[in-house]
């Protein structure tokens, strides 16, 4: 597809991103205004008001050396390429997205002040980098990182429909930022990105903060939410390959077009439904395959735990018998699969509380 046709797409998507937000009085500065300077501007707490009508954040924003273990309640991620990056999964086990999504940590494959992914856990990651976003799809044990074996989970996000974000007070940031005089050593904050989590999958992107609002808007759209990775985030990503790749950009979610001409759809807020489309997955190419061993070593190893999920009520657990998650299917050992085209029971497995939809 030509830049220019692309952009028209991108323009009749931002006029359907019209999430109900429903400011909470108590906080009303949305997550997304708030920036910090990494790490020497970071408070400890980015939302600690008692009286929001959700609490305050649980957990913290200054993560170091003396946050790093286990039981770290750190909710500042960070991420930069392959082997380093992280991602938000309930604090206690046996969790379901469902109930935690207000209160999810930071996970991640080095020391960040956070806890660490256990070895064996990312079993196949795609690194998908375009000129508008950083993208990451994969297959992971989710049992090892706290969340249910049967939990198809949901998304998370900076927003929210209080725009306190899911996790609450939750930053991002990233030294892969395409940013003038900025390397390696130069962490930007990321304030648009998106991610899912359930079924064994796992996908997030970071829009950059540089580009226009109209592409943050829609390359991190956050009203999609029970769509998942296969809609949200089109890759192929294969169950036992890490690989990183260069991509083209992709359609915004919601967005396709039919016999020439451009649609626009809208995701229903309860009930049973199937997109009218296929999603398709961006041209990729310069792609380099690595080991697992060679990216994540050093990473703790630790028991499954039991698999009775916590908490009064399974939100995000799938009430159909389909083997996929977050939007995407589940992959084979032998890495046939990928995170590609999602079914209805993947659909209805990233089922959020509808007064606080991602």
């Amino acid at each position: 597809m030509s830049r220019s046709a692309l952009s028209v797409l991108v323009a009749v998507a931002v006029a359907s991103r019209l999430a109900l937000a429903q400011i909470d009085p108590a906080d009303p500065t949305p997550l997304v205004s708030k920036t910090y300077l990494y790490p020497n501007g970071i408070p400890y707490q980015v939302d600690p008001v008692a009286s929001a009508i959700r609490g305050p954040q649980v957990g913290y924003n200054i993560c170091n050396s003396t946050t790093q273990n286990q039981q770290s309640e750190c909710q500042t991620s960070i991420v930069n390429n392959i082997n380093d990056f992280c991602i938000w999964a309930p604090p206690q086990p046996n969790s379901t997205i469902g109930d935690t999504e207000a209160y999810e940590v930071a996970w991640c494959t080095q020391d960040h002040g956070t806890r660490l992914i256990p070895a064996g856990a990312l079993t196949g990651v795609q690194m998908l980098i375009t000129s508008e976003y950083i993208q990451f799809a994969g297959f992971i044990n989710q049992v090892l990182v706290n969340l249910n074996a049967e939990d198809y989970g949901g998304e998370l996000d900076p927003h929210g429909a209080d725009l306190r974000g899911n996790p609450i007070g939750a930053l991002m940031y990233s030294n892969a930022i395409p940013t003038v005089g900025a390397n390696n050593n130069t962490y930007t904050q990321v304030i648009d990105w998106n991610s899912f989590i359930g079924g064994d999958t796992f996908c997030l992107t970071m829009c950059f903060p540089s580009d226009s609002q109209t592409n943050q808007d829609n390359y991190c759209n956050n009203v999609y939410d029970r769509m998942g990775c296969a809609y949200n985030m089109p890759n192929n990503a294969q169950n036992g390959t890490f690989e990183v790749c260069e991509a083209d950009l992709k359609i915004p979610v919601g967005t396709y077009v039919t016999n020439g001409a451009t649609m626009t759809f809208s995701q229903p807020f309860s009930g049973d439904f199937t997109p009218p489309y296929t999603p398709v997955v961006p041209a990729s190419s310069s792609c380099t395959t690595y080991q697992s061993a060679a990216l994540y070593s050093g990473l703790p190893t630790v028991a499954a735990a039991s698999t009775t999920p916590t908490g009064a009520s399974q939100t995000g657990k799938a009430t159909g018998t389909g083997s996929a998650s977050a939007g995407a299917p589940t992959g084979t050992t032998s890495g046939a699969s990928a995170l590609g085209i999602s079914s209805v029971a993947a659909i209805l497995g990233t089922l959020f509380a509808v007064a606080f939809l991602s």
